[in-house]
């Protein structure tokens, strides 16, 4: 790499560096925020699921425009969006003032991500360099979230949870007048016109689909918004489907979707994101709500936990570079499946602070071999002005599965009688799920494999 090459790879990492700081910064301090403002401890899921709802439903449609219209250009929008969300979300007065902040923090992750994974795969051509970089970027990534939970803990018992919010604000201010001296403009060459009808439909399907599964997480599926977004959701996305196989322009090409690489790649990390961050929401309220630990001890505890990302970090392109990206795909799903499976040992005893410690560690180094190792399966062999539908696809994958994990299985813990026979049982499905897919995607990265 050149230095302005890595320089440029510098601002892009940090502006990822930042969104993942921001989806850990306020893990631990969920309790104390829910006291403040007056939330149900079911209800604290939104303060998650809040930030990921438009992050994952706005991706493909935000995606798609930086490839048309320019990627920086939307990258330093993005920047700026995130930068005023955090200033509202730190200055919030009550539940809705706070969760606004957080929905267009989101907003704004939506176009960071994908327009910075593009400038990324586009910079950096396929192959070793391509490699690297998505390495480094993978371990500041898993750094992020390290420093998040670490300085989540410390910021909330010292300065309250209001400073975690401000600190997301500071860093935003930082990154931004960096951006525009080094960031070079990136488009495709030919500007096809967008596809509306498609952006439309799979915008609508995604919000519809993401609303229904969250409220259905504390209602249950009788209810008749429920009911009705959900039929809503299906129907568009099955309406978006239908608009893709007839545009010329397509927002996300159906042949793409066709080659293994894609299809399971993203299975692979669906899977992966949305277990894992089942784990850190049911193991936070575990360690504060069952072992009484401060938000600055369970802060250490997911500190341990990304020390050993960062150096999985580290060590996955070793391992890419040796046993292929597929192979370590299905590996490191497997190992983190099966540290999973250990934490449903835990118990009320205060030897479990270490369980939970060890396993949730060596989970996550293969999680994060996981979250490499899926980029770089979906994005080989994908031409430079399909990088941003690819990436698209690879960081919808990911925001949608932090969405719907946390409501599918993070409320069998949240709404148990007994939370910690819900812990149990919120665990043990995780890993089974985990576990399962690792199989199907062995499978099917085979089969493509033989072709």
């Amino acid at each position: 790499m050149s230095t302005r090459d890595r320089l440029v790879l510098f601002v892009l990492c940090a502006a990822q560096f930042m969104v993942a700081l921001d989806f850990s910064v306020l893990n631990v301090a969920l309790p104390v925020l829910g006291a403040d403002l007056g939330m149900s401890q079911s209800a604290l899921q939104w303060a998650v699921t809040a930030f990921a709802l438009p992050s994952g439903g706005f991706l493909l449609l935000f995606g798609r425009i930086g490839d048309l219209y320019g990627r920086r250009r939307l990258f330093l929008t993005g920047l700026a969006l995130f930068a005023a969300a955090s200033v509202l979300a730190t200055f919030a007065w009550d539940p809705a003032s706070f969760l606004a902040g957080r929905a267009l923090q989101g907003l704004g992750a939506a176009v960071i991500v994908p327009t910075g994974m593009s400038l990324l795969t586009t910079t950096f051509a396929e192959g070793p360099a391509r490699d690297r970089a998505l390495g480094i970027s993978g371990t500041l990534m898993s750094l992020g979230f390290t420093i998040g939970m670490v300085a989540g803990g410390i910021l909330t018992d010292a300065l309250g949870w209001r400073s975690t919010m401000g600190l997301l604000a500071i860093f935003a201010l930082i990154v931004l007048p960096l951006a525009p001296g080094l960031l070079p403009e990136s488009r495709t060459p030919d500007r096809p016109r967008l596809d509306v009808p498609g952006a439309v439909t799979v915008t609508g399907g995604l919000l519809s689909l993401i609303y229904a599964l969250t409220t259905a997480a504390d209602h249950g599926f009788a209810r008749t918004d429920v009911i009705v977004t959900l039929m809503a959701g299906l129907a568009l996305l099955a309406a978006f489907a239908i608009v893709e196989s007839r545009t010329s322009a397509p927002l996300v090409s159906l042949p793409m979707l066709r080659r293994r690489t894609v299809a399971w790649g993203n299975v692979g990390g669906l899977v992966t994101f949305s277990m894992m961050s089942t784990v850190i929401f049911v193991l936070t309220l575990y360690l504060q709500e069952i072992l009484h630990l401060s938000a600055w001890q369970t802060g250490l505890v997911f500190g341990v936990q990304g020390v050993v990302s960062v150096v999985a970090g580290a060590l996955t392109p070793r391992f890419v570079s040796r046993l292929g990206a597929r192979r370590t795909l299905v590996l490191s799903l497997t190992g983190q499946g099966a540290f999973i499976s250990a934490l449903v040992f835990l118990n009320t005893e205060t030897w479990s602070v270490w369980l939970a410690t060890a396993a949730v560690s060596v989970a996550s180094m293969f999680h994060l071999g996981a979250i490499i190792s899926y980029g770089l399966t979906v994005t080989s062999g994908v031409p430079d002005e399909e990088q941003g539908l690819a990436t698209g696809l690879v960081t919808s994958t990911q925001q949608i599965g932090l969405t719907v994990g946390i409501p599918l299985l993070g409320v069998l813990a949240t709404t148990a009688d007994d939370l910690m026979s819900g812990t149990r049982t919120a665990l043990a499905l995780n890993a089974a799920i985990v576990l399962g897919a690792a199989m199907l995607v062995a499978l099917g990265l085979r089969g493509g494999a033989r072709r």
